[in-house]
């Protein structure tokens, strides 16, 4: 059976750096660190019509990922 594929984009190898760095301070791992901040981020944008913003992962993928 075939497995869903997510997008997944290339993040500027400053903000890497940054988040490696602050997610080590933090004590959590970067995926963690990376989609806590994003959804904050979009909570701040007003909404356009008609999307759809996730306020917390899908149950099926705790993780934000899926391998």
């Amino acid at each position: 059976m075939a497995h869903a594929r997510y997008y997944s984009p290339r993040l500027d190898r400053d903000l890497i750096t940054r988040l490696y760095h602050q997610a080590r301070t933090e004590r959590v791992p970067m995926t963690a660190l990376a989609s806590r901040l994003i959804r904050e981020g979009l909570a701040d944008e007003p909404r356009a019509t008609g999307s759809v913003v996730a306020e917390e992962p899908p149950a099926h993928d705790p993780g934000g990922r899926k391998h």
